[in-house]
């Protein structure tokens, strides 16, 4: 791990995205911004196991420091390509962090889709996943796209 010690306490703020490609006939099951399967409500089940996976990251990867973070919200929305957007915003105040948090979350969520929808169809195709802003700590990163 790297030593923190002599780092200065900042809030930090990161937001990350993926963006997940459904076919069309799971597209089609979305109804009331959600999608309902045998496992229950897909978009709800991500959110919370995104969640879970952030407060998880110091477990999951290697030497990344385990935080408490003070917050963490999950959105998922299709955009005009008819694709769904995911972004994870969490923020701590603290010495390190908080992308990877951000980073695990939108890409446990987009996961966590994907499994709760493979049984309708195998064409889901998660196509990215990156850092959109980060704010606090030694350097702020702003992505306009």
């Amino acid at each position: 791990m790297v030593d923190v010690s002599e780092k200065k306490v900042t809030h930090r703020i990161a937001t990350a995205r993926s963006i997940v490609v459904l076919p069309t006939e799971v597209l089609s099951r979305l109804v009331d911004g959600d999608i309902q399967t045998k496992k229950g409500s897909v978009f709800q089940t991500a959110i919370i196991a995104g969640i879970m996976g952030s407060k998880k990251t110091g477990e999951l990867i290697p030497l990344c420091h385990p935080l408490a973070l003070d917050n963490c919200k999950i959105t998922i929305e299709v955009n005009e390509q008819h694709e769904l957007v995911i972004d994870c915003t969490a923020s701590i105040t603290a010495k390190t962090g908080i992308e990877m948090e951000a980073l695990i979350g939108a890409s446990i969520t987009a996961l966590t889709i994907y499994d709760m929808c493979k049984a309708m169809s195998h064409d889901i195709v998660i196509k990215e996943t990156k850092l959109m802003k980060k704010t606090g700590g030694k350097h702020d990163f702003n992505r306009t796209k």
